[in-house]
């Protein structure tokens, strides 16, 4: 039968087949000799005897990322408080940029707008091409407009903590998630996801919840090539008068000029120039 890795939990899979059943699975030895761990997301081909599950074959996978180790997601939903806790728009844009190179169709989504406009953040990331969706949790608003998003997809929930995921697949998916408060003194969420699991969606498709925020990095890009994975940066980059352009110290950058008609908004040009100084001292050999 085929079926996708809806959940792995110490070397077992569990995988959800096409005869509707959940079966759970170990992974044959060929894909340690090959150097090939199966992640949450795959598409795979499994065998059951005497009651035991294997895991014959992995798909070609469209999408992978490296950590946390999930594959094949479609969509990347970024999810953001309109307050409490505020917006941290770096590590938003890190995890764009983790979406860009991994060939994943990002979605910010802002929560807390029963609280808090989200104006700010729409207007950021509206202007760079995104897709922005304004949510409430708290009162269940605006999600009708997420669905369509999600329907048939593969979805995967990135965030801080605290800015309402696990309330937000409670209401996607019916689920019984048990959901953190924001600490009054530091004004973090306490984590609450304690493993990789994909969640169905009664209209169709799968939600992940990706435990571990910081765990996403963008380490195997080149700083050279990273303004390729900016969507309003990488029609203008070659543009600039020197070849090699970095758009943070050249004479006559077309960056820096759109930068300054605001058509490139100031927050993610900084957080382009502060994850460029950090991928230049990455080696290529570490990459």
């Amino acid at each position: 039968m085929k079926g996708k890795i809806i959940k792995g939990i110490g070397g077992f899979y569990y995988v959800k087949a096409t005869d509707n059943n959940v079966y759970e699975c170990k992974a044959r030895g060929i894909f340690r000799k090959d150097n090939i761990k199966p992640c949450i997301g795959d598409r795979v081909e499994i065998s059951i005897e005497n009651g035991k599950g294997s895991i014959d074959k992995i798909y070609e996978r469209s999408s992978h990322l490296i950590r946390p180790p999930v594959a094949n997601i479609d969509i990347l939903v970024i999810v953001a408080a309109a307050t409490d806790p505020e917006p941290n728009v770096f590590l938003i844009d890190k995890l764009l940029v983790n979406a860009e190179e991994s060939g994943i169709c990002p979605i910010i989504l802002v929560n807390k707008t029963d609280v808090k406009s989200g104006k700010e953040l729409r207007e950021i990331y509206q202007k760079a091409g995104y897709c922005v969706l304004e949510v409430s949790a708290a009162s269940e608003d605006g999600f009708e407009k997420l669905l369509p998003y999600l329907k048939d997809k593969t979805s995967a929930f990135a965030g801080l903590s605290g800015v309402g995921k696990s309330t937000i697949l409670n209401l996607l998916t019916d689920t019984c998630q048990e959901t953190g408060s924001v600490s009054e003194k530091i004004k973090r969420g306490r984590h609450t996801t304690r493993h990789v699991e994909l969640l169905e969606l009664a209209g169709g498709g799968f939600v992940l919840d990706t435990p571990g925020f910081s765990s996403f990095e963008v380490n195997r890009i080149k700083a050279a090539d990273l303004y390729k994975y900016f969507p309003e940066m990488r029609d203008f980059g070659d543009s600039c008068r020197f070849k090699g352009c970095s758009h943070i110290n050249e004479p006559d950058c077309v960056i820096k000029q759109r930068l300054a008609c605001g058509e490139i908004a100031q927050s993610r040009y900084e957080s382009y120039v502060e994850l460029y100084n950090q991928l230049k001292n990455i080696k290529d050999w570490e990459k």
